[in-house]
Protein backbone atom coordinates (compact mmCIF):
# COMPACT_ATOMS: atom_id res chain seq x y z
CA UNK A 1 0.00 0.00 0.00
CA UNK A 2 1.47 3.56 -0.92
CA UNK A 3 2.15 5.60 2.12
CA UNK A 4 2.49 9.69 1.33
CA UNK A 5 4.02 11.52 3.62
CA UNK A 6 1.45 13.41 5.67
CA UNK A 7 1.49 16.97 6.61
CA UNK A 8 3.26 18.31 9.81
CA UNK A 9 3.58 21.42 11.48
CA UNK A 10 0.59 21.42 14.21
CA UNK A 11 -0.28 17.90 13.63
CA UNK A 12 4.14 17.18 15.15
CA UNK A 13 3.49 19.78 17.97
CA UNK A 14 0.43 18.56 18.97
CA UNK A 15 2.18 14.75 18.88
CA UNK A 16 5.48 16.11 21.20
CA UNK A 17 2.91 17.57 23.44
CA UNK A 18 0.68 14.55 23.96
CA UNK A 19 4.33 12.24 24.03
CA UNK A 20 5.76 14.54 27.17
CA UNK A 21 2.29 14.35 29.00
CA UNK A 22 2.52 10.37 28.46
CA UNK A 23 6.06 10.11 30.11
CA UNK A 24 4.76 12.23 32.97
CA UNK A 25 1.65 9.28 33.34
CA UNK A 26 4.65 6.65 33.53
CA UNK A 27 6.76 8.60 35.68
CA UNK A 28 3.02 8.68 38.08
CA UNK A 29 2.41 4.95 37.68
CA UNK A 30 5.98 4.22 38.50
CA UNK A 31 6.03 6.27 41.88
CA UNK A 32 2.77 5.18 42.95
CA UNK A 33 4.15 1.65 42.30
CA UNK A 34 7.50 1.75 44.07
CA UNK A 35 5.02 3.71 47.09
CA UNK A 36 2.58 0.68 47.64
CA UNK A 37 4.55 -1.96 45.64
CA UNK A 38 0.87 -2.45 43.80
CA UNK A 39 1.32 -4.78 40.40
CA UNK A 40 -1.72 -2.83 38.74
CA UNK A 41 0.69 0.74 39.09
CA UNK A 42 3.20 -0.75 37.07
CA UNK A 43 1.02 -2.40 34.15
CA UNK A 44 -0.44 1.21 34.26
CA UNK A 45 3.25 2.51 34.27
CA UNK A 46 3.95 -0.35 30.96
CA UNK A 47 0.64 0.62 29.67
CA UNK A 48 1.86 4.65 29.52
CA UNK A 49 5.44 3.69 28.56
CA UNK A 50 4.09 1.94 25.34
CA UNK A 51 2.15 4.42 24.95
CA UNK A 52 5.20 6.85 24.50
CA UNK A 53 6.74 4.49 21.77
CA UNK A 54 3.55 4.69 19.88
CA UNK A 55 4.09 8.37 19.85
CA UNK A 56 7.61 8.29 18.86
CA UNK A 57 7.03 5.94 16.19
CA UNK A 58 3.94 8.53 14.61
CA UNK A 59 6.50 11.23 15.06
CA UNK A 60 9.11 9.10 12.90
CA UNK A 61 6.45 8.10 10.46
CA UNK A 62 5.02 11.86 10.13
CA UNK A 63 9.03 12.59 9.47
CA UNK A 64 9.89 9.76 7.08
CA UNK A 65 6.79 8.38 5.79
CA UNK A 66 8.98 4.70 5.96
CA UNK A 67 5.88 2.23 6.71
CA UNK A 68 8.02 0.11 9.60
CA UNK A 69 6.90 3.48 11.78
CA UNK A 70 3.11 3.13 10.83
CA UNK A 71 3.71 -0.15 11.49
CA UNK A 72 5.23 0.35 15.10
CA UNK A 73 2.55 2.67 15.26
CA UNK A 74 0.09 0.35 14.85
CA UNK A 75 1.28 -2.46 16.78
CA UNK A 76 2.12 -0.20 20.27
CA UNK A 77 -1.69 1.18 19.63
CA UNK A 78 -3.30 -2.06 19.84
CA UNK A 79 -0.69 -3.21 22.74
CA UNK A 80 -1.39 0.16 25.08
CA UNK A 81 -5.32 -0.77 25.08
CA UNK A 82 -4.16 -4.35 26.05
CA UNK A 83 -2.00 -3.60 29.04
CA UNK A 84 -4.70 -0.59 29.83
CA UNK A 85 -7.36 -3.33 30.04
CA UNK A 86 -5.08 -5.66 31.97
CA UNK A 87 -3.83 -2.69 34.16
CA UNK A 88 -7.57 -2.68 35.00
CA UNK A 89 -8.52 -6.28 35.54
CA UNK A 90 -5.28 -6.52 37.70
CA UNK A 91 -6.75 -3.65 40.02
CA UNK A 92 -10.39 -5.22 40.19
CA UNK A 93 -10.05 -9.14 39.76
CA UNK A 94 -6.42 -10.10 40.22
CA UNK A 95 -7.11 -12.84 37.06
CA UNK A 96 -4.26 -15.31 36.72
CA UNK A 97 -2.17 -15.46 33.79
CA UNK A 98 -3.30 -18.14 30.68
CA UNK A 99 -0.91 -18.76 27.65
CA UNK A 100 -4.05 -18.36 25.39
CA UNK A 101 -3.52 -14.53 26.40
CA UNK A 102 -0.61 -14.53 24.29
CA UNK A 103 -2.62 -15.38 21.01
CA UNK A 104 -4.64 -11.64 21.87
CA UNK A 105 -1.34 -9.87 21.89
CA UNK A 106 -0.40 -11.25 18.62
CA UNK A 107 -3.09 -9.68 17.28
CA UNK A 108 -1.74 -5.98 16.99
CA UNK A 109 1.87 -7.06 15.05
CA UNK A 110 0.15 -10.06 13.24
CA UNK A 111 -2.58 -7.86 11.50
CA UNK A 112 -0.68 -4.78 11.17
CA UNK A 113 1.94 -6.55 9.12
CA UNK A 114 -0.95 -7.52 6.66
CA UNK A 115 -2.89 -4.15 6.60
CA UNK A 116 0.11 -2.67 6.19
CA UNK A 117 2.22 -4.78 3.83
CA UNK A 118 -0.32 -6.60 2.30
CA UNK A 119 -3.91 -4.78 1.88
CA UNK A 120 -4.08 -2.07 -0.64
CA UNK A 121 -7.69 -1.26 0.72
CA UNK A 122 -7.75 1.60 3.42
CA UNK A 123 -10.91 0.29 5.31
CA UNK A 124 -10.09 -3.22 4.98
CA UNK A 125 -6.67 -2.67 6.59
CA UNK A 126 -8.56 -0.03 9.01
CA UNK A 127 -10.99 -1.35 10.30
CA UNK A 128 -10.19 -5.14 12.44
CA UNK A 129 -7.68 -2.81 14.20
CA UNK A 130 -10.05 0.41 14.68
CA UNK A 131 -12.64 -2.02 16.04
CA UNK A 132 -10.07 -3.83 18.18
CA UNK A 133 -8.56 -0.96 19.98
CA UNK A 134 -11.93 0.38 20.06
CA UNK A 135 -13.24 -3.02 21.92
CA UNK A 136 -10.33 -3.22 24.41
CA UNK A 137 -11.00 0.37 25.24
CA UNK A 138 -14.28 -0.32 25.89
CA UNK A 139 -13.70 -3.44 28.09
CA UNK A 140 -11.41 -1.42 30.00
CA UNK A 141 -14.20 1.25 31.02
CA UNK A 142 -16.80 -1.57 31.74
CA UNK A 143 -14.25 -2.96 34.38
CA UNK A 144 -13.96 -0.02 36.03
CA UNK A 145 -18.07 0.50 35.51
CA UNK A 146 -18.14 -2.72 37.67
CA UNK A 147 -16.02 -1.66 40.34
CA UNK A 148 -17.75 1.42 40.72
CA UNK A 149 -21.05 -0.33 40.65
CA UNK A 150 -19.54 -2.51 43.25
CA UNK A 151 -17.19 -0.03 45.42
CA UNK A 152 -18.74 3.20 44.26
CA UNK A 153 -15.72 6.19 44.67
CA UNK A 154 -14.57 9.25 42.44
CA UNK A 155 -12.06 7.61 40.93
CA UNK A 156 -13.29 4.53 39.72
CA UNK A 157 -16.21 6.27 37.99
CA UNK A 158 -14.41 9.08 36.51
CA UNK A 159 -12.25 5.84 34.67
CA UNK A 160 -15.02 4.31 33.77
CA UNK A 161 -16.45 7.20 32.06
CA UNK A 162 -13.42 8.42 30.24
CA UNK A 163 -12.45 4.38 29.19
CA UNK A 164 -15.74 4.28 27.63
CA UNK A 165 -15.94 7.79 25.92
CA UNK A 166 -12.43 7.35 24.69
CA UNK A 167 -13.58 4.02 23.06
CA UNK A 168 -16.35 5.19 21.31
CA UNK A 169 -14.08 8.25 20.18
CA UNK A 170 -11.64 5.63 18.68
CA UNK A 171 -14.28 4.59 16.09
CA UNK A 172 -14.24 8.37 14.42
CA UNK A 173 -10.75 7.20 13.37
CA UNK A 174 -11.96 6.10 9.64
CA UNK A 175 -14.57 9.06 9.46
CA UNK A 176 -12.61 12.10 10.42
CA UNK A 177 -8.87 11.30 11.54
CA UNK A 178 -7.48 9.03 8.49
CA UNK A 179 -9.24 11.61 5.98
CA UNK A 180 -7.33 14.34 7.89
CA UNK A 181 -9.93 16.30 9.61
CA UNK A 182 -9.39 15.78 13.08
CA UNK A 183 -5.67 16.99 12.55
CA UNK A 184 -4.69 18.39 15.30
CA UNK A 185 -7.94 18.29 17.46
CA UNK A 186 -7.62 14.54 17.69
CA UNK A 187 -4.10 14.49 19.78
CA UNK A 188 -6.10 17.35 21.85
CA UNK A 189 -8.81 14.53 22.44
CA UNK A 190 -6.42 11.91 23.32
CA UNK A 191 -4.81 13.66 25.67
CA UNK A 192 -7.86 15.06 27.59
CA UNK A 193 -8.88 11.20 27.97
CA UNK A 194 -5.32 10.46 29.14
CA UNK A 195 -5.10 13.43 31.66
CA UNK A 196 -8.84 12.25 32.85
CA UNK A 197 -7.36 8.79 33.11
CA UNK A 198 -3.91 9.41 35.09
CA UNK A 199 -6.61 11.90 37.32
CA UNK A 200 -8.63 8.70 38.24
CA UNK A 201 -5.76 6.69 38.74
CA UNK A 202 -5.00 9.68 41.41
CA UNK A 203 -8.54 9.60 42.63
CA UNK A 204 -8.87 5.86 42.95
CA UNK A 205 -5.76 6.23 45.49
CA UNK A 206 -7.70 8.83 47.42
CA UNK A 207 -10.27 7.18 47.92
CA UNK A 208 -8.80 3.99 49.23
CA UNK A 209 -6.97 5.89 51.24
CA UNK A 210 -10.39 7.97 52.54
CA UNK A 211 -11.97 4.86 52.66
CA UNK A 212 -9.09 2.98 54.68
CA UNK A 213 -8.93 6.06 57.18
CA UNK A 214 -12.35 6.15 57.59
CA UNK A 215 -12.96 2.54 58.79
CA UNK A 216 -9.70 2.69 61.09
CA UNK A 217 -11.63 5.62 62.99
CA UNK A 218 -14.75 4.06 63.17
CA UNK A 219 -13.01 1.17 64.28
CA UNK A 220 -11.06 2.79 66.59
CA UNK A 221 -14.01 4.78 67.96
CA UNK A 222 -16.04 1.20 68.51
CA UNK A 223 -13.25 -0.49 69.83
CA UNK A 224 -12.97 2.49 72.77
CA UNK A 225 -16.99 2.38 73.42
CA UNK A 226 -17.07 -1.63 73.75
CA UNK A 227 -14.69 -1.34 76.34
CA UNK A 228 -16.39 1.58 78.29
CA UNK A 229 -19.53 0.54 77.61
CA UNK A 230 -19.44 -3.42 78.24
CA UNK A 231 -20.97 -4.11 74.57
CA UNK A 232 -19.52 -7.06 72.50
CA UNK A 233 -15.67 -6.02 71.31
CA UNK A 234 -16.16 -8.87 68.49
CA UNK A 235 -19.75 -7.64 67.45
CA UNK A 236 -18.23 -4.26 66.69
CA UNK A 237 -14.60 -5.59 65.50
CA UNK A 238 -16.64 -7.81 62.87
CA UNK A 239 -19.40 -5.55 62.01
CA UNK A 240 -17.72 -2.35 61.16
CA UNK A 241 -15.64 -3.54 57.97
CA UNK A 242 -19.17 -4.78 56.52
CA UNK A 243 -19.92 -1.24 56.24
CA UNK A 244 -16.89 -1.18 53.62
CA UNK A 245 -18.34 -1.51 49.97
CA UNK A 246 -18.00 -4.69 48.48
CA UNK A 247 -17.03 -6.29 51.64
CA UNK A 248 -19.70 -8.97 52.46
CA UNK A 249 -17.92 -10.89 55.47
CA UNK A 250 -15.43 -10.66 58.08
CA UNK A 251 -13.93 -13.36 60.21
CA UNK A 252 -11.53 -13.38 63.19
CA UNK A 253 -8.92 -16.35 63.37
CA UNK A 254 -7.10 -16.88 66.82
CA UNK A 255 -4.33 -19.41 67.97
CA UNK A 256 -4.85 -21.85 70.42
CA UNK A 257 -4.52 -25.28 71.89
CA UNK A 258 -5.77 -26.92 68.90
CA UNK A 259 -4.24 -24.46 66.28
CA UNK A 260 -5.59 -21.70 64.15
CA UNK A 261 -9.57 -21.28 65.09
CA UNK A 262 -12.07 -19.58 63.61
CA UNK A 263 -13.22 -17.24 66.70
CA UNK A 264 -16.42 -15.54 65.18
CA UNK A 265 -17.77 -14.41 61.69
CA UNK A 266 -20.06 -12.03 60.22
CA UNK A 267 -21.95 -11.48 57.32
CA UNK A 268 -20.69 -13.82 54.53
CA UNK A 269 -18.50 -15.58 57.19
CA UNK A 270 -21.11 -16.22 59.40
CA UNK A 271 -21.52 -19.85 58.96
CA UNK A 272 -17.78 -20.74 58.40
CA UNK A 273 -16.81 -23.55 60.28
CA UNK A 274 -14.05 -23.23 63.14
CA UNK A 275 -11.63 -25.19 61.50
CA UNK A 276 -10.42 -23.24 58.22
CA UNK A 277 -9.84 -24.97 55.12
CA UNK A 278 -6.21 -25.94 54.08
CA UNK A 279 -5.65 -23.16 51.33
CA UNK A 280 -6.92 -20.57 53.96
CA UNK A 281 -5.18 -22.20 56.83
CA UNK A 282 -1.71 -21.79 54.79
CA UNK A 283 -2.47 -18.11 54.23
CA UNK A 284 -3.37 -17.48 58.20
CA UNK A 285 -0.39 -19.18 58.92
CA UNK A 286 1.31 -17.48 55.99
CA UNK A 287 -0.28 -13.62 57.43
CA UNK A 288 0.73 -14.74 61.00
CA UNK A 289 4.26 -16.18 60.85
CA UNK A 290 5.14 -13.24 58.55
CA UNK A 291 3.52 -10.42 59.94
CA UNK A 292 2.00 -8.91 56.34
CA UNK A 293 -1.36 -9.00 55.23
CA UNK A 294 -1.84 -11.36 52.68
CA UNK A 295 -4.16 -10.73 49.22
CA UNK A 296 -5.89 -13.39 47.05
CA UNK A 297 -8.78 -15.24 46.12
CA UNK A 298 -11.16 -17.53 48.13
CA UNK A 299 -11.94 -20.59 47.74
CA UNK A 300 -15.90 -19.93 48.70
CA UNK A 301 -18.38 -18.35 46.56
CA UNK A 302 -21.42 -16.37 47.11
CA UNK A 303 -23.42 -16.41 43.92
CA UNK A 304 -21.84 -15.70 40.68
CA UNK A 305 -19.34 -13.39 42.24
CA UNK A 306 -15.95 -15.13 43.25
CA UNK A 307 -15.26 -13.94 46.70
CA UNK A 308 -11.60 -12.02 47.38
CA UNK A 309 -10.31 -12.38 50.81
CA UNK A 310 -7.91 -9.69 52.97
CA UNK A 311 -5.84 -11.64 55.55
CA UNK A 312 -4.85 -9.23 57.98
CA UNK A 313 -2.22 -10.18 60.75
CA UNK A 314 -3.75 -9.26 64.12
CA UNK A 315 -0.70 -8.15 66.91
CA UNK A 316 -1.03 -8.76 70.13
CA UNK A 317 2.57 -6.59 71.52
CA UNK A 318 5.41 -7.59 69.30
CA UNK A 319 3.25 -11.08 67.99
CA UNK A 320 0.80 -11.72 65.49
CA UNK A 321 -1.76 -14.11 67.74
CA UNK A 322 -4.35 -14.24 65.30
CA UNK A 323 -5.48 -12.62 61.59
CA UNK A 324 -9.01 -10.79 60.29
CA UNK A 325 -10.39 -11.87 57.07
CA UNK A 326 -12.22 -9.79 54.86
CA UNK A 327 -13.57 -11.55 52.21
CA UNK A 328 -15.56 -8.94 49.27
CA UNK A 329 -16.72 -9.41 45.73
CA UNK A 330 -13.80 -6.68 44.69
CA UNK A 331 -10.55 -7.86 44.57
CA UNK A 332 -9.67 -5.55 47.78
CA UNK A 333 -11.01 -3.39 50.21
CA UNK A 334 -8.02 -1.21 50.91
CA UNK A 335 -6.77 -1.46 47.21
CA UNK A 336 -4.31 1.41 47.39
CA UNK A 337 -3.51 1.09 50.94
CA UNK A 338 0.28 0.29 51.73
CA UNK A 339 1.12 -2.98 54.15
CA UNK A 340 2.53 -0.40 56.78
CA UNK A 341 -1.16 0.83 57.17
CA UNK A 342 -2.59 -2.86 57.44
CA UNK A 343 -0.09 -3.57 59.98
CA UNK A 344 -1.32 -0.88 61.69
CA UNK A 345 -5.01 -1.64 61.23
CA UNK A 346 -3.49 -5.26 62.77
CA UNK A 347 -1.70 -4.00 65.56
CA UNK A 348 -4.78 -1.48 66.35
CA UNK A 349 -7.04 -4.75 66.15
CA UNK A 350 -4.82 -6.58 68.96
CA UNK A 351 -4.61 -3.53 70.83
CA UNK A 352 -8.06 -3.31 70.81
CA UNK A 353 -8.98 -6.56 71.47
CA UNK A 354 -6.45 -6.88 74.53
CA UNK A 355 -8.03 -4.04 76.14
CA UNK A 356 -11.31 -5.18 75.77
CA UNK A 357 -9.97 -8.60 77.68
CA UNK A 358 -8.26 -6.21 79.95
CA UNK A 359 -11.91 -4.26 80.39
CA UNK A 360 -13.65 -7.63 80.89
CA UNK A 361 -11.46 -9.27 83.39
CA UNK A 362 -11.39 -5.81 85.49
CA UNK A 363 -15.10 -6.07 85.30
CA UNK A 364 -15.08 -9.47 86.84
CA UNK A 365 -12.86 -8.67 89.09
CA UNK A 366 -15.03 -5.22 90.39
CA UNK A 367 -17.82 -7.83 90.35
CA UNK A 368 -16.14 -10.25 92.68
CA UNK A 369 -14.92 -7.37 94.83
CA UNK A 370 -18.42 -6.09 95.18
CA UNK A 371 -19.72 -9.33 95.90
CA UNK A 372 -17.26 -9.53 98.37
CA UNK A 373 -17.79 -6.47 99.85
CA UNK A 374 -21.78 -7.41 100.39
CA UNK A 375 -20.80 -10.36 101.98
CA UNK A 376 -18.67 -8.32 103.82
CA UNK A 377 -21.45 -6.03 104.86
CA UNK A 378 -23.95 -8.84 105.87
CA UNK A 379 -21.13 -10.64 107.68
CA UNK A 380 -20.99 -7.24 109.47
CA UNK A 381 -24.87 -7.41 110.59
CA UNK A 382 -25.07 -11.05 111.26
CA UNK A 383 -22.23 -9.93 113.82
CA UNK A 384 -23.95 -6.78 115.12
CA UNK A 385 -27.50 -8.88 115.66
CA UNK A 386 -25.40 -11.76 117.15
CA UNK A 387 -23.74 -8.72 119.48
CA UNK A 388 -26.98 -7.21 120.33
CA UNK A 389 -29.18 -10.55 121.16
CA UNK A 390 -25.94 -11.51 123.18
CA UNK A 391 -26.38 -8.17 124.84
CA UNK A 392 -29.65 -8.01 125.26
CA UNK A 393 -30.41 -12.30 126.80
CA UNK A 394 -27.23 -12.34 128.33
CA UNK A 395 -25.11 -9.16 129.67
CA UNK A 396 -28.26 -7.27 130.26
CA UNK A 397 -30.22 -10.16 131.98
CA UNK A 398 -26.67 -10.27 134.25
CA UNK A 399 -27.32 -6.75 135.21
CA UNK A 400 -31.27 -7.56 135.68
CA UNK A 401 -29.93 -10.14 138.49
CA UNK A 402 -27.36 -8.02 139.93
CA UNK A 403 -29.96 -5.11 140.67
CA UNK A 404 -32.20 -7.92 142.21
CA UNK A 405 -29.75 -8.99 144.63
CA UNK A 406 -28.88 -5.35 145.77
CA UNK A 407 -32.20 -4.63 145.95
CA UNK A 408 -32.80 -7.83 148.44
CA UNK A 409 -29.41 -6.98 150.37
CA UNK A 410 -30.40 -3.00 150.54
CA UNK A 411 -33.59 -4.22 152.41
CA UNK A 412 -31.25 -6.01 155.23
CA UNK A 413 -28.52 -3.34 155.34
CA UNK A 414 -27.94 -0.40 157.94
CA UNK A 415 -28.54 2.74 156.20
CA UNK A 416 -25.05 3.61 155.71
CA UNK A 417 -24.49 0.69 153.70
CA UNK A 418 -27.62 0.97 152.40
CA UNK A 419 -26.35 4.42 150.69
CA UNK A 420 -23.68 2.73 149.35
CA UNK A 421 -26.05 0.07 147.50
CA UNK A 422 -28.33 2.64 146.22
CA UNK A 423 -25.25 4.11 144.65
CA UNK A 424 -24.75 0.54 143.23
CA UNK A 425 -28.14 0.26 142.16
CA UNK A 426 -27.87 3.57 139.82
CA UNK A 427 -24.90 2.29 138.57
CA UNK A 428 -26.30 -0.56 137.71
CA UNK A 429 -29.44 0.64 135.73
CA UNK A 430 -26.80 3.54 134.16
CA UNK A 431 -25.20 0.30 132.77
CA UNK A 432 -28.57 -1.30 131.75
CA UNK A 433 -29.50 1.63 130.01
CA UNK A 434 -26.16 2.09 128.30
CA UNK A 435 -26.33 -1.58 127.42
CA UNK A 436 -30.80 -1.39 125.81
CA UNK A 437 -28.62 1.76 123.85
CA UNK A 438 -26.48 -0.09 122.16
CA UNK A 439 -28.43 -3.07 121.23
CA UNK A 440 -31.11 -0.80 120.06
CA UNK A 441 -28.37 0.85 117.84
CA UNK A 442 -26.78 -2.63 116.76
CA UNK A 443 -29.91 -3.63 115.76
CA UNK A 444 -33.17 -1.76 116.55
CA UNK A 445 -35.85 -3.95 117.50
CA UNK A 446 -38.35 -1.50 115.76
CA UNK A 447 -37.07 -2.30 112.46
CA UNK A 448 -38.44 -6.03 112.71
CA UNK A 449 -41.21 -5.83 114.91
CA UNK A 450 -42.75 -2.71 113.65
CA UNK A 451 -41.00 -1.98 109.94
CA UNK A 452 -38.94 0.97 108.35
CA UNK A 453 -40.93 3.98 108.69
CA UNK A 454 -41.57 3.49 112.79
CA UNK A 455 -37.76 2.23 112.88
CA UNK A 456 -36.43 6.15 111.33
CA UNK A 457 -39.35 8.33 113.32
CA UNK A 458 -37.58 6.54 116.77
CA UNK A 459 -34.00 7.35 115.14
CA UNK A 460 -34.82 10.66 114.54
CA UNK A 461 -36.40 11.35 117.67
CA UNK A 462 -33.54 9.80 119.72
CA UNK A 463 -31.21 11.61 117.30
CA UNK A 464 -33.13 14.89 118.07
CA UNK A 465 -32.82 14.46 122.09
CA UNK A 466 -29.72 13.51 122.08
CA UNK A 467 -28.13 16.29 119.98
CA UNK A 468 -30.60 19.16 120.30
CA UNK A 469 -30.97 19.87 116.61
CA UNK A 470 -34.43 20.36 115.36
CA UNK A 471 -35.04 17.41 113.00
CA UNK A 472 -38.05 16.90 110.49
CA UNK A 473 -39.73 13.97 108.68
CA UNK A 474 -41.69 13.89 105.44
CA UNK A 475 -42.82 10.95 104.49
CA UNK A 476 -46.20 9.02 103.04
CA UNK A 477 -47.68 7.02 105.17
CA UNK A 478 -47.21 4.12 103.52
CA UNK A 479 -45.65 3.23 100.45
CA UNK A 480 -44.16 -0.34 98.45
CA UNK A 481 -42.62 -2.96 100.41
CA UNK A 482 -39.10 -3.35 100.60
CA UNK A 483 -36.83 -6.00 102.00
CA UNK A 484 -35.15 -6.23 104.81
CA UNK A 485 -31.88 -6.09 103.50
CA UNK A 486 -32.92 -2.41 101.66
CA UNK A 487 -34.71 -1.40 105.17
CA UNK A 488 -31.69 -2.32 106.91
CA UNK A 489 -29.45 -0.43 104.32
CA UNK A 490 -32.20 2.91 104.70
CA UNK A 491 -31.96 2.83 108.17
CA UNK A 492 -28.35 2.37 108.33
CA UNK A 493 -28.12 5.31 105.81
CA UNK A 494 -30.01 7.83 107.52
CA UNK A 495 -28.80 6.57 111.02
CA UNK A 496 -24.87 7.76 109.49
CA UNK A 497 -25.71 11.17 107.71
CA UNK A 498 -27.19 11.79 110.91
CA UNK A 499 -24.30 11.04 112.77
CA UNK A 500 -22.11 12.80 110.05
CA UNK A 501 -24.16 16.25 110.61
CA UNK A 502 -23.73 15.86 114.57
CA UNK A 503 -20.21 15.45 113.78
CA UNK A 504 -18.97 18.05 111.27
CA UNK A 505 -22.08 20.04 109.72
CA UNK A 506 -22.70 22.60 112.53
CA UNK A 507 -26.12 22.99 111.54
CA UNK A 508 -29.20 23.81 113.48
CA UNK A 509 -31.72 22.01 111.77
CA UNK A 510 -31.88 18.99 109.42
CA UNK A 511 -34.75 18.03 107.06
CA UNK A 512 -35.16 14.19 106.14
CA UNK A 513 -37.43 13.58 103.27
CA UNK A 514 -38.65 10.21 101.56
CA UNK A 515 -40.12 9.79 98.34
CA UNK A 516 -40.98 7.29 95.63
CA UNK A 517 -42.16 6.86 92.10
CA UNK A 518 -42.30 3.45 90.32
CA UNK A 519 -39.23 2.45 89.99
CA UNK A 520 -37.31 3.93 93.16
CA UNK A 521 -37.28 4.88 96.24
CA UNK A 522 -35.61 8.31 97.54
CA UNK A 523 -33.95 9.33 101.21
CA UNK A 524 -32.85 12.92 101.44
CA UNK A 525 -31.01 14.43 104.08
CA UNK A 526 -30.68 17.72 104.10
CA UNK A 527 -29.09 20.22 107.34
CA UNK A 528 -28.59 23.76 106.96
CA UNK A 529 -24.58 23.73 108.18
CA UNK A 530 -21.71 25.42 106.76
CA UNK A 531 -21.26 23.01 103.54
CA UNK A 532 -18.12 20.74 103.30
CA UNK A 533 -14.49 21.47 105.05
CA UNK A 534 -12.23 23.90 103.08
CA UNK A 535 -10.40 21.34 100.37
CA UNK A 536 -13.08 18.58 100.40
CA UNK A 537 -15.30 17.94 97.78
CA UNK A 538 -18.30 15.49 96.91
CA UNK A 539 -15.43 13.56 94.77
CA UNK A 540 -13.27 13.50 97.16
CA UNK A 541 -15.79 12.98 100.60
CA UNK A 542 -14.49 9.33 100.77
CA UNK A 543 -10.98 10.00 102.70
CA UNK A 544 -8.61 7.71 103.97
CA UNK A 545 -10.07 6.89 107.90
CA UNK A 546 -13.81 8.08 107.31
CA UNK A 547 -15.49 5.41 106.03
CA UNK A 548 -19.21 5.97 106.84
CA UNK A 549 -19.91 7.74 103.48
CA UNK A 550 -18.03 4.04 101.54
CA UNK A 551 -19.99 1.60 103.93
CA UNK A 552 -23.31 3.62 103.03
CA UNK A 553 -22.34 3.34 99.17
CA UNK A 554 -21.46 -0.50 99.56
CA UNK A 555 -24.68 -1.34 101.49
CA UNK A 556 -26.93 0.99 99.12
CA UNK A 557 -24.98 -0.47 95.69
CA UNK A 558 -25.51 -4.22 96.99
CA UNK A 559 -28.93 -3.79 96.30
CA UNK A 560 -28.65 -1.62 92.98
CA UNK A 561 -29.01 1.69 94.49
CA UNK A 562 -26.69 5.18 94.30
CA UNK A 563 -25.98 7.10 97.13
CA UNK A 564 -25.06 11.17 96.09
CA UNK A 565 -23.92 13.36 98.55
CA UNK A 566 -24.22 17.52 96.93
CA UNK A 567 -23.04 20.44 98.56
CA UNK A 568 -24.52 23.74 96.91
CA UNK A 569 -22.75 26.81 97.86
CA UNK A 570 -24.22 28.18 100.86
CA UNK A 571 -26.87 25.29 101.74
CA UNK A 572 -25.24 22.71 103.80
CA UNK A 573 -24.78 19.03 102.27
CA UNK A 574 -27.19 17.49 100.83
CA UNK A 575 -27.15 13.19 101.08
CA UNK A 576 -29.41 11.20 98.37
CA UNK A 577 -30.12 7.72 98.41
CA UNK A 578 -32.13 5.68 95.70
CA UNK A 579 -33.26 2.16 95.99
CA UNK A 580 -34.97 0.64 93.82
CA UNK A 581 -38.13 -1.05 94.43
CA UNK A 582 -39.34 -4.53 93.93
CA UNK A 583 -41.53 -5.39 91.12
CA UNK A 584 -44.87 -4.54 91.72
CA UNK A 585 -47.54 -6.96 93.31
CA UNK A 586 -51.17 -7.04 93.34
CA UNK A 587 -51.62 -5.87 96.61
CA UNK A 588 -49.48 -2.53 98.49
CA UNK A 589 -48.38 -3.80 102.01
CA UNK A 590 -48.70 -0.56 104.68
CA UNK A 591 -45.39 0.66 105.93
CA UNK A 592 -45.84 2.16 109.10
CA UNK A 593 -48.08 4.36 110.81
CA UNK A 594 -47.74 8.02 111.92
CA UNK A 595 -45.46 9.00 114.71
Amino acid sequence: MQLPLPPVGLERAAGILEAVILAALTALCLHLYRRYRKPYFAWFAAAWAMYVLRMWAILSFLTTARPEWLYWHQVFTGWTALALLWAALVFVRQPRWRNRYLLVALFPPVWSFIAIYRLDHFVWAALPAVLFLSFATLATGWVFFRHFDRVGGTGAGLLAGAFLLWGVHHLDYLILRAQGAWNPWGYYLDIFFELAVGTGILLLVLDDLRRGLSALEALSGDLQRAGREDQDVLAALLERPLALPAVNGTALYMRGEDGVQCVRGAGACAEWPAAPSPELAATLRQAMDSGRPQLGSSTARTGREHLFQAVLPVFRGTEASGALVLTGNARDPFAALDEGFMVTLGQQVGAGLANADLTRRLHSRTVELARLSSRMVEQHEEERRRLSRELHDETAQVFSAVKMELGVLREEVPGEAAARIDHALALVDTGIRGIRSVVHSLRPSLLDDLGLLPALRSLITEFTQRSGLAVTLDAPAAFAPLSKDAELALFRALQEALSNVARHAEAGSVAVSIRQDNVHLALTVQDDGGGLPAGITPATIERPGHMGITGMRERIAALGGTVTVEAPAGTGVRVLVTVPLPVADSTTTEQGSTA
